[in-house]
């Protein structure tokens, strides 16, 4: 009997620290789970990069990673240098704010970006895949 009541004290709590965070949630629908706040003040960017494009873009902003288009081929860490550099850009930020988190090799990148909010990132990301 203990291990049931156990299980549903689990279930409980789970559901009551569901409900505590949906308050949340609602206020941050819009927001993919591609970008994602780090503490203190960071935004990681999942990022799907697409290397040896004739133009560096931002081609669309989905749920699982925000697609770039990158004017530098994948070699000797050329496409990495573009896309930080071409982050930065889009982002209104300084050079130094961005660095590459994780996927120095792939083509699933994490991008580090600091002292910004993902609100602001998420907006400059909307507008450069509009455009």
């Amino acid at each position: 009997m203990a291990p049931a009541k156990k299980g549903k004290a689990k279930a409980n709590s789970s559901e009551s620290t569901q409900s505590s965070t949906s308050p949340n949630k609602q206020n941050n629908e819009t927001m993919p789970s591609c970008i994602r706040s780090v503490p203190p003040s960071s935004v990681a960017i999942t990022i799907h990069a697409k290397p040896g494009a004739k133009s560096a873009s931002v081609t669309d902003v989905s749920d699982e990673a925000v697609g770039v288009q990158i004017d530098a081929p994948a070699k000797d860490g050329e496409a990495n240098a573009a896309l930080v550099d071409y982050m930065s850009s889009v982002l209104g930020v300084k050079r130094r704010q961005v660095s590459l988190g994780a996927g120095s090799k792939s083509r699933d990148k994490v991008v580090i970006v600091e002292e910004v909010t993902p609100q602001n990132v998420y907006n400059a990301l909307e507008k450069a895949s509009r455009s």
